[in-house]
């Protein structure tokens, strides 16, 4: 596992060793949250290549969840060598071109590499993963394995985009909402990711595959999370110049048809579909156990409550 303390990784790492697996995960070991006891902890930097820790052993698969640019790949893939079996690289939806229609599998048109970019935004993102896949198949062939995931939540989500939504809905009331109700949400549940991945490797099948969930709204999320507290929501549209930028799960509507692609590839390999009422539920759970720290994405309660004043 190469970022296995990060959030995906994590439930790449719980999966394997559900299944039987001897787990070694490669990291600084300076973010994300601490791994089980039996995983094998080696220490290292990919930004500053230090791969000490990789020059010796052997391993059936090695899973890629910190590569974002092709001299991370390419210095683990010449450290690594032979010395493993498939090399499954954690990839993402972001690889397509923009504007597709709605339903498109893993035959649709990538967006031009990018080799090297100084700063990951949402235009260099996609371009970078798409030149590590291009690296990683030369470099392995039909011993490499590709899978995209969409938007992932679930228990442990660090991303904060998700909760915010489930939260809010939770919370009831008034919700300032600055897209279409019926905006489509295809979120994957992390524990699903984790399985595909190591079913996977179990069966040694290379190829791409999306990791996506089944298709939703974004009222549905809020409403489904308002249900399970016993709450109810007002969906109130605003401006969407009237939030921050980026703001949570929020797409302008031209790109609502890439944020629905077709799951049917890796559901026949194995990758379960846990119903987004229980992804929810989950996450409530989590975020209530861990005592709901503040999330830096989204509206405060006074914010919105500004917002909402006059509407």
């Amino acid at each position: 596992m190469l970022g296995g303390n990060g959030f995906v990784g994590r439930a790449v790492v719980a999966d394997a060793l559900a299944h039987g697996a001897e787990v070694a995960s490669f990291s600084r070991g300076q973010s994300g949250t601490d791994l089980p006891p039996e995983v094998t902890q080696l220490v290292g930097d990919r930004e500053t290549g230090d791969y000490e820790a990789l020059r010796t052993g052997e391993w059936d698969a090695v899973v890629d969840l910190s590569g974002f640019q092709t001299q991370q790949v390419d210095e683990t893939m010449d450290v690594l060598g032979d010395r493993v079996g498939r090399y499954v690289f954690v990839s993402s939806h972001a690889v397509s071109v923009r504007d597709l229609p709605a339903g498109t599998d893993e035959t649709a048109p990538r967006r031009p590499p990018m080799r090297a970019a100084d700063v990951l935004t949402n235009e260099t993102y996609g371009p970078c993963k798409v030149a590590c896949e291009d690296d990683i198949l030369e470099r392995y062939g039909d011993r490499a394995t590709i899978v995209r995931p969409g938007r992932v939540t679930g228990p442990g989500d660090s991303s904060g985009t998700a909760v915010y939504w489930v939260r809010r809905g939770a919370r009831g009331g008034r919700v300032a909402l600055p897209t279409r109700p019926e905006q489509p949400l295809q979120l994957v549940d992390s524990r699903d990711v984790g399985r595909l991945v190591v079913q996977l490797i179990t069966d040694n099948r290379p190829g791409a595959f999306n990791a996506v969930g089944p298709f939703s709204t974004i009222a549905e999320l809020i409403g489904t999370a308002a249900e399970l507290s016993g709450s109810t929501v007002e969906l109130v549209q605003v401006p969407a110049d009237a939030v921050p930028a980026r703001f949570p799960l929020v797409d302008p509507e031209a790109e609502w048809g890439e944020r629905r692609r077709d799951p049917a590839k890796a559901r026949a390999a194995g990758m379960p579909v846990t119903p987004v009422r229980q992804t929810i539920a989950d996450v409530l759970t989590w975020d209530h156990d861990r005592g709901t720290p503040d999330l830096e994405v989204g509206l405060t309660p006074e914010d919105e409550a500004k917002l909402l004043a006059d509407r």
